[in-house]
């Protein structure tokens, strides 16, 4: 059952529960209305009496109790007779019915006396009839007797003792009508009949252009998602209908979006890796034919070449595998203690021999020695994917600086190229795999284009604080911090 239901939409899931809701809302007017109407108004004219007996009880030493009993008689159309036991009144007032405790005979009061006394000083009788007391009595648990029809006009008889300040007991009576509601009960059946009418072809109506107006904007959404789905990331989500649709339309459609810009960088990061393989594969092909097929060829700039190319092509390949296990998460942090300045100097270092005779100069600045826990593997990783990006980038006078500032406990790296700057709206873009300001790609003199993306999520896993500021035509800066836990001043 719960299988067929999950198969039907929901423009007929949402008709089926108003309807049923509505069926549900009519069922309980008719069954509060019609069915249970009697017993409802029974009850209430029972509580209403006992209510009174209470109340005048309460105030039985009171000097305004006359009034009270006048004010009850006429409010609650109840007949009230308040008398000592020997049958002396001291109150009394008749409803606007008429009653019949104001014509029974004197035995008949001591009788209903006995019977109050007998269950704890309260008693009453219900019995068909207005106009005399009953004969023979037949008592449920003496609080309760009925014989009448079930339409039959009753009158109800409550008694109770109460004991005033002076000891003395009195017998406080009540008596009061019940009026037959057969033509009330007919009129709101007939009522009923009619509303029951309207209300369910309102109720159809209703749900119907409520199950259309929810539906109509997911059946869409729905329509609209399959497109993407088979990849067509032009398609756009009508945001139109409830809070919550709307919110999903705008959610789907900037899933799509980045659906289409995943889908682009994949093709990209395809053909640039395919480049970047195929170019040194390509030389390290070509030289060594040449010096097997030519025996001059069999240099040694020739072997330094093939060399240069197959040591490219495995920083390719690690670097893909590298930032691959980083993404994963395969490649756990080990974090150790170490000295963050001496780790950069040695950077520098071997830069500086490897690039020194193509005129790059490395500056590194630093007024002290500082001691972090980080990873020191990939830590460095980081500083020498940064320091050949911006070697790559540098201007005509390829300079790189390097600068060491330490504040409030924490140590930042900044690492300045002086190259034509990137421009705002693409800062962001720049951690992307194989992103370029250009489109076309160019194969890096010393890189694999995939370091920057490394250095992101590296810096992702430490939680470090970083980023990058740029101006056209005037370099970039990359910077990261990292909190210090010991500082080494030089001397």
């Amino acid at each position: 059952m719960l299988l067929k239901m999950n198969k039907i939409s929901i423009k007929w899931k949402l008709f089926l529960f108003l309807t049923v809701f509505v069926f549900f809302i009519i069922a309980l007017l008719w069954i509060f209305q019609v069915v249970f109407l009697d017993d409802f108004y029974k009850s209430i004219k029972t509580s209403d009496i006992k209510s009174y007996a209470q109340k005048l009880k309460g105030n039985i030493n009171s000097d305004i109790l006359g009034d009270l009993v006048a004010k009850t008689a006429i409010d609650g159309d109840v007949s009230v007779i308040i008398a000592k036991e020997n049958g002396e009144i001291r109150a009394s007032a008749e409803g606007k019915a008429g009653s019949l405790i104001f014509r029974m005979p004197q035995s008949q009061f001591y009788h209903y006396l006995q019977l109050a006394k007998e269950n704890g000083g309260e008693y009453m009788e219900l019995f068909e009839g207005f106009g005399s007391l009953p004969l023979n009595d037949s008592r449920i648990g003496g609080k309760l007797i009925t014989r009448a029809a079930e339409q039959a006009p009753q009158t109800i008889i409550y008694v109770v003792t109460a004991e005033a300040s002076d000891k003395s007991i009195y017998v406080i009576l009540l008596n009061t009508n019940i009026t037959p509601i057969d033509s009330t009960v007919q009129t709101i059946r007939w009522q009923l009949s009619f509303i029951t009418v309207i209300l369910l072809l309102l109720a159809l109506l209703l749900a119907l252009l409520i199950s259309r107006q929810i539906s109509g904007p997911i059946m869409s959404i729905n329509k609209t998602s399959k497109e993407l789905a088979k990849g067509n990331y032009d398609v756009a989500f009508g945001e139109s209908g409830y809070k919550e649709i709307s919110e999903l339309a705008q959610s789907l459609n900037y899933a799509a979006t980045e659906l289409s810009k995943v889908d682009r960088l994949k093709t990209e990061l395809i053909a640039n890796i395919s480049h970047d393989l195929r170019t040194p594969l390509t030389l390290i092909t070509g030289y060594s034919e040449a010096m097997r097929d030519l025996p001059n060829e069999n240099n040694e700039e020739n072997i330094q070449i093939i060399i240069d190319e197959a040591k490219r092509l495995s920083s390719l390949v690690t670097d893909m595998l590298d930032i691959s296990k980083l993404q994963s998460g395969a490649a756990a942090l080990n974090i150790t203690q170490f000295n963050l300045t001496k780790n950069v100097h040695e950077i520098v270092s071997r830069f500086s021999k490897l690039t020194g005779m193509d005129g790059y100069s490395i500056d590194f600045k630093s007024d002290c020695e500082v001691i972090v826990s980080a990873d020191e593997i990939k830590l460095s990783q980081v500083i020498y994917n940064l320091v050949n990006n911006a070697i790559t980038h540098t201007g005509i006078d390829k300079t790189v600086t390097i600068i060491q500032r330490v504040f409030s406990g924490t140590v930042r790296i900044e690492i300045t190229d002086t190259g034509e700057g990137i421009e705002a709206d693409k800062l962001s873009q720049i951690w992307e795999r194989y992103y370029k300001l250009d489109k076309e790609h160019k194969r890096s003199v010393t890189g694999t284009g995939l370091g920057l993306s490394i250095v992101k999520t590296i810096f992702d896993l430490h939680n470090l604080h970083y980023g990058v500021t740029s101006k056209l035509s005037n370099g970039s800066t990359f910077w990261f911090v990292v909190k210090i836990d010991d500082l080494i001043l030089n001397s």
